[in-house]
């Protein structure tokens, strides 16, 4: 949901034309992310000088509703601008925004600044809830608004605490600024800054939203951890008193002890002369965005804030909010991404790609900690919490959309192993129930990008009344696998197109690992294990069996696309399924679909069976096969036209003459990462035959991070 890119090169020189592909590149790799507008800050040839006597760069802001292509056609048709012109340094920042406050168009578009002269610039991604009432207090001294947004009152409040401060003799400095800036915002943000009072500097924070900064030089640096600086209390300048207790301040230079640190440093820096040095800064939403140039990052936390200075150094702050611990460093990560990833190679779309990967990504998956000759599973991030785990009161998973429907495929599966309580939340109901958590309560958090907000607050909730959090996550660094206690990572790769397919089975395939390791001392779930386990080793081929029937899928697709409305009904280990497959249905072509629990037929959506309105029932041979079969001769009497997804060799079926798609069998557990692959290809199909982008369907976004 919206996309931050950055890019500072500090004695590294660059032309304009590379500054700005860099931008536009940046913007490229979080197109998925979800967007309707886009726009630029660079550098322009053109100087400034401040009352403050501050010399400078002016600052251009292009903006443009659309696609980043619109973007990089207005700024590279510019006849003003010398592309060749070299800068030693120089900080631009770009963003792509999906509309929250005001329609998409240039005006509401970010970066968002301070005024015509540009002198703050600001991109964010989140939502400010307070953002009327500093509007408010801005415009009574005698700031005019020029957009619906409630990103603008930023960089408005940063140019007023800057000249009321200037105004009494005492200069703030850009981080000083936006620490003063985000103790007045309430709500979720990530920011980044740029201003020609401060040349040269870059500005980050972040709230609720992920960001992250890349570092790229060829000189030996001085560390791989950066020390936080803990902030010193500020005064409210709204209403005049302190906002909050910052608690102690930290010390970097010495330690706990009292002890003097040989050699102790307060930033990221480069093991060279200042003039000599060279470094090169990422700010990105994502660490798809940063990967080409570095594979070096640093996450921030919740109410930090990395400035970059004058002389290329890298500090980050904390502003103390609560009195929860905070670690007093931050980790230089080297990432494991690489750029062929996230690159669509020889398919149509990324969706399409991620599709027919799931081989790969089932094997990943299980990479490392399935022993097939052993019968054994190990899950190195959870296994010494086992134990603690057997002893709870019950386990709580809490999840959105595609996640949800992950837990909810292998809810039964769990049950029946662990022997325990297990509960499916939805993040946003389960925030708005508040719900009775015990201490001795399991929760699960479940989200690709570990980013979600709502599953976040909900993990929080739990986490502030007592409960053991884990979480369950596609993305390394994440803000659900900083907070959660431990966790699985479900290793299913980069996953770019906008409606989720290879991170759901890989979600689904954790969880029955996770239900395979809490059974693993049961003496009486051991063929039910050895059963599943010998499933699991042929998964991979049998997946690849089901892609193998593309065109059959392609076919039905034609005699579905001009339809308005889709039920697809099953029960059992495929309900789950049966919700997926029509989530991605709605998200990708826009059609009406619902998944319905067979079993609720009769309850109710009979009414909806017709000759005109499709069928698609999943049937396969596992426990629920004869209830299923009931359900499928009440929607053929009532003169529905079933698409029955079954098992291969099913002859009853085909003897009465159903149209069917025959699908390898696989152990009842596990079937429903095989019977979700057609309805994910048949929503990739009738999309494209309706004319749609299956990557980016209109109003989604791919990481939700507002609630």
């Amino acid at each position: 949901m919206c996309g931050i890119f950055g890019y500072i090169n500090y004695l590294s020189p660059r032309t304009r034309q590379y500054i700005l592909e860099a931008l536009l590149k940046g913007l490229q790799r979080l197109e998925y992310r979800g967007y309707d507008s886009a726009g630029v800050a660079f550098d322009t040839d053109e100087t400034c000088t401040s009352p403050q006597g501050v010399a400078a760069n002016e600052t251009r802001v292009v903006k443009k509703p659309g696609k980043v292509a619109a973007l990089h056609e207005a700024i590279f048709s510019a006849e003003d601008l010398d592309y060749d012109k070299e800068f030693p340094t120089h900080f631009g920042i770009a963003h792509s925004r999906w509309a929250t406050h005001g329609v998409p168009n240039a005006k509401n578009s970010h970066p968002q600044t301070s005024g015509d002269a540009n002198e703050f610039v600001v991109v964010h991604n989140g939502i400010i809830t307070n953002y009327k009432d500093i509007k408010v207090f801005l415009e009574a001294r005698g700031f005019v608004f020029q957009s619906d947004t409630d990103t603008e009152v930023i960089p408005k409040l940063m140019k007023y605490l800057h000249d009321t401060q200037c105004a009494e003799g005492e200069k703030p400095t850009l981080q000083q600024l936006m620490e003063q800036v985000i103790q007045e915002l309430e709500g979720a943000f990530a920011l980044l800054c740029k201003s020609t009072l401060y040349p040269g500097e870059a500005v980050a924070a972040r709230r609720g939203s992920p960001l992250l900064i890349g570092i790229r030089s060829d000189q030996q640096v001085i560390t791989d951890n950066i020390p936080v600086i803990f902030s010193s209390p500020m005064k409210d300048v709204i209403s005049g008193s302190p906002s909050f207790d910052y608690g102690p301040t930290l010390d970097v230079s010495s330690s706990g002890d009292g002890m003097k640190r040989h050699g102790s440093f307060t930033h990221f820096d480069i093991d060279q002369k200042p003039s000599e040095k060279q470094v090169e800064y990422y700010f990105a939403s994502d660490a798809s965005a940063v990967i080409e140039y570095t594979n070096r990052v640093v996450f921030l936390e919740d109410e930090d804030v990395a400035a970059v200075c004058k002389d290329g150094s890298l500090s980050i702050h904390h502003v103390k909010r609560t009195n929860a611990a905070v670690a007093g460093q931050r980790v230089i990560h080297t990432l494991k991404m690489k750029l062929q990833e996230i690159m669509k190679g020889s398919f149509s779309s990324f969706m399409q790609k991620e599709i027919f990967e799931q081989p790969e990504s089932i094997v990943n998956t299980m990479r490392g900690r399935v022993r097939f000759d052993k019968y054994e599973v190990i899950l190195g991030g959870i296994q010494d919490h086992i134990p603690m785990i057997r002893q709870s009161r019950r386990l709580i998973f809490v999840a959105c959309g595609t996640s949800y429907h992950s837990a909810l495929a292998t809810r039964q599966l769990i049950e029946e192993l662990t022997e325990l309580p297990v509960m499916v939340e939805l993040s946003s109901d389960f925030l708005d129930r508040s719900p009775t958590i015990f201490r001795n309560d399991i929760a699960f958090f479940i989200s690709q990008s570990g980013e979600t907000a709502d599953t976040l607050n909900a993990l929080r909730y739990c986490k502030s009344r007592g409960a053991v959090v884990a979480g369950i996550t596609n993305t390394v660094g994440s803000s659900i696998s900083r907070e959660t206690h431990f966790g699985v990572h479900v290793n299913a790769g980069p996953e770019i197109g906008v409606a989720s397919t290879k991170a759901y089975t890989s979600q689904y395939l954790a969880l029955v690992m996770f239900a395979l390791v809490m059974s693993a001392d049961k003496v009486s779930m051991q063929p039910r294990r050895r059963e599943i386990l010998d499933g699991l080793k042929k998964l991979p081929e049998l997946i690849d069996e089901v892609l193998k029937m593309d065109n059959d899928f392609l076919e039905v697709a034609r005699t579905l696309h001009h339809h308005k409305s889709l039920i697809i009904l099953g029960r059992g280990y495929n309900y789950a399924t049966c919700l997926e497959g029509a989530l991605k249905i709605k998200e990708l072509t826009y059609m009406h679909a619902e998944g319905i629990l067979s079993g609720e037929l009769k309850h109710g959506p009979l009414a909806m069976i017709d000759n005109d309105t499709p069928c698609i029932m999943i049937l396969m041979r596992d426990n629920t096969y004869t209830k299923s079969c009931n359900a499928l001769e009440q929607v053929a009497a009532r003169s529905g036209r079933p698409i029955v997804i079954c098992a291969k060799g099913d002859s009853d079926l085909e003897k009465k003459g159903y149209q069917c798609l025959q699908l390898p069998e696989a152990v009842d557990c596990l079937q429903g990462i095989l019977t979700v692959l057609p309805l994910q290809l048949l929503s990739f199909h009738i999309a494209g035959l309706r004319g749609y982008d299956v990557d980016f369907p209109r109003h989604l976004a791919k990481s939700v991070t507002v609630e």
